[in-house]
């Protein structure tokens, strides 16, 4: 079989020649590992990015992943149809007002990660952001592993027929993320169980009805007659 049968088979396939890729300088360690701020504890190192789906109409949407890096918890995933910086802002705002800002956040190159409001408005409050190289993803290995991971179990998976079906089903999954999904990279636990508190210790518990009042109780039932 010679080279242009060959051709002619992938061209009746569909098939197509992957184009030859230019080569890419990249900055590596010693030990062949990228340069790259690692998480060290929780609050560290945040993460964020956007993920594109469709509802059922075809109209598409868009979802702002946040995810802590060093505890792989996701702190929010926003659903709207569109997604600008200002946006960002409000989802970064509610989310520095409950945990508190990390020290520093990673993103791409995108125009709403880099546009002078959000950079700004970062550094007054003392974030560091991390932006990675056009073109390569893996710089921001964890939060395209939970992309991965959302459009593997859910998005592949669901017809959302409206916008907010959609966020109903999507928070769902975050929550059952968070709280009982195992994750192999922290020992198959959650990333954030819930906590059941046992009951105190050692505390005074005031009973419904004190002893002196329940002998008074029985006292007068047997003058009056009635059952002990």
């Amino acid at each position: 079989m010679n080279a242009k049968r060959v051709e002619r088979i992938w061209r009746r396939e569909g098939l197509k020649v992957p184009q030859k890729q230019p080569k890419r300088g990249r900055l590596w360690l010693n030990d062949g590992s990228c340069v790259r701020l690692r998480p060290r504890y929780r609050g560290h190192v945040w993460s964020y990015d956007f993920v594109a789906d469709r509802t059922h109409d075809g109209k598409a949407f868009r979802m702002l992943t946040v995810i802590d890096e060093h505890s792989r918890e996701c702190l929010a995933i926003h659903v709207q149809r569109q997604l600008k910086s200002d946006d960002v802002l409000a989802v970064l705002t509610e989310l520095f007002v409950k945990h508190g800002p990390p020290a520093h956040i990673r993103s791409d190159n995108g125009a709403e990660f880099t546009a002078n409001i959000v950079r700004e408005w970062l550094a007054r409050i003392g974030v560091k952001t991390l932006y990675i190289e056009p073109g390569s993803p893996w710089e921001n290995g964890y939060c395209e592993s939970f992309n991965g991971k959302l459009r593997d179990e859910l998005l592949n998976g669901e017809i959302f027929y409206t916008l907010r079906e959609a966020q109903i089903l999507i928070g769902r999954w975050r929550d059952h993320y968070n709280t009982i999904r195992p994750h192999s990279s922290i020992g198959y636990l959650p990333p954030a169980p819930e906590a059941i508190l046992p009951r105190p210790a050692g505390l005074p518990y005031a009973p419904l009805r004190s002893a002196h009042q329940g002998d008074h109780n029985r006292r007068n039932s047997l003058l009056s007659g009635g059952p002990a």
